[in-house]
């Protein structure tokens, strides 16, 4: 069972919640593009994180770690902009982008770590 503060569990809940904002965006103001970006970046940091797990070598699960960040960082882009143009409400926007800004911190210290683990 996962630790609920380890960076995979959140990157999980990140993209279920991430799932659920676009179901709504698309149902409720029929908006189909910006939400399918913020669909494909929120949801792949917890793909990539998946996939830095199985990596071959530390530089392979380094590599993913960083992909996983840009994503992270797009997704805040994302969100930012999309509550800008009131396709994500104040509150929703409140709820996400501290739990996005969190993950980014995270995915900052771990390739950071992984980084200096080479030098």
């Amino acid at each position: 069972m996962e630790k609920e503060n380890t960076v995979k569990f959140k990157s999980r809940q990140f993209a279920i919640d991430i799932i659920n904002l676009y179901k709504s965006i698309v149902e409720n103001k029929k908006e189909y593009v910006l939400s399918k970006q913020i669909l494909r970046s929120g949801t792949s940091i917890g793909a990539n994180i998946a996939e830095a797990e199985a990596g071959i070598s530390k530089k392979d699960f380094l590599a993913k770690m960083y992909i996983s960040l840009k994503e992270c960082c797009e997704t805040e882009f994302w969100l930012d902009i999309m509550h800008e143009t009131d396709y994500v409400d104040d509150k929703t926007f409140d709820d996400l982008m501290p739990k996005c800004s969190e993950l980014n911190k995270m995915l900052t210290s771990i390739t950071k770590t992984t980084k200096e683990s080479f030098e």
